[in-house]
């Protein structure tokens, strides 16, 4: 008698399946979270170690050109935890950013996307509420056409313009330098002494635009409110935090606005990049884009900066706490303390 082969069940697909499940719910947990799951069952531990290994291949989880990884022959610490923002984003929006997925082997993970909360969305408009300035050129240039400059060009107190979300042009504009994301190879090491800390993966010619500092717009009561509570974690010896406070001077030059910036919990690779005594490698520039209320401070190379060189920057010459952080820098010109001043 001639058997008929009956069709596979759904119950054979169903382990693969389950096991995508995992890997896509375990990509949102945080380390800690992780580790303790992975000691369930043997599954479980195999899926949390290779989220654990791709989540050290690539800080900017895909958000920028290259890859940005994490290496580390110092201790245990395969990388470090946080919410990555491609650019600066209001504390009113990050409040929605309390996990993002991180390892997942799917490209969905895209789709956590913060690029639409950031302070692009913070701009001048008109009556209608269509953003108020913006060039309608189509390929900017500072003669532009017929000897008539783009107007976006430009800038004044040392902000440097830039072509906005309003303009005409696309993002391959000559005058977008700065939006296209971090287009340089990077790395970052663990440091003995330093920590977590930003190298070149590539040689970076001087004037090259390297990265914006990334994180969350803070009030100046809330940059008070978190730097309390950073400097009693600090205290401990194990707490780096990243809050940068930067100021743009008015066309007066009697004052200044302020803007606070923290990448601790929400920010990019920036927040690995450590301060030298003798000014480092970067140097830095607030740079609005037309019609942006809100100006974004960008790196640049201060020098050609040699591959597998480290990227410092000054993080400025006040120093007003005796028990400041130690300096690390290592520069013959080391006060030994980091600057410092009263948030």
């Amino acid at each position: 008698m001639q058997q008929t082969q009956s069709p596979p069940s759904k119950r054979n697909h169903s382990p693969s399946l389950l096991l995508q499940c995992s890997e896509l719910v375990l990509s949102w947990l945080t380390p800690q979270e992780l580790a303790t799951i992975s000691l369930t069952c043997s599954t479980l531990h195999t899926i949390s170690k290779s989220i654990t290994l791709r989540r050290a291949s690539d800080a900017s989880r895909a958000f920028e050109s290259h890859p940005i990884p994490f290496h580390n022959s110092v201790d245990e610490h395969p990388y470090a935890y946080f919410i990555y923002t491609p650019s600066q984003i209001p504390s009113s929006s990050s409040q929605f950013l309390g996990r993002q997925s991180w390892g997942s082997s799917s490209s969905a993970h895209k789709s956590n996307s913060v690029a639409g909360l950031g302070v692009q969305t913070l701009r001048f408009v008109d009556e209608s509420g269509e953003c108020a300035y913006g060039c309608e050129c189509e390929a900017c240039g500072e003669e532009g056409v017929g000897g008539d400059g783009c107007p976006c060009f430009g800038g004044f107190n040392d902000v440097v313009a830039e072509c906005g979300p309003s303009c005409a042009c696309g993002l391959d504009c000559g005058n977008r330098l700065t939006q296209r994301g971090i287009e340089v190879k990077l790395t970052i090491l663990r440091d003995g002494r330093k920590g977590w800390s930003l190298y070149a993966d590539q040689f970076i010619p001087k004037g090259r635009f390297v990265c914006e500092y990334a994180g969350e717009l803070l009030t100046t009561k809330e940059a008070r409110l978190r730097q309390q509570i950073y400097d009693e974690l600090a205290s401990g010896g194990h707490f780096s935090p990243a809050l940068l406070v930067v100021r743009e001077h008015l066309p007066s030059r009697k004052a200044c606005l302020r803007y606070n910036i923290d990448a601790t919990r929400v920010g990019n690779v920036s927040r690995f990049i450590n301060h030298s005594c003798d000014g480092g490698n970067l140097s830095t520039a607030l740079v609005r884009s037309s019609g942006a209320l809100l100006p974004r401070l960008c790196f640049f190379a201060s020098k050609d900066i040699k591959e597998d060189e480290e990227l410092t920057f000054s993080y400025g010459e006040i120093r007003e706490r005796s028990k400041g952080l130690q300096c690390f820098c290592g520069s013959s010109c080391c006060l030994g303390i980091l600057p410092s001043e009263q948030t």
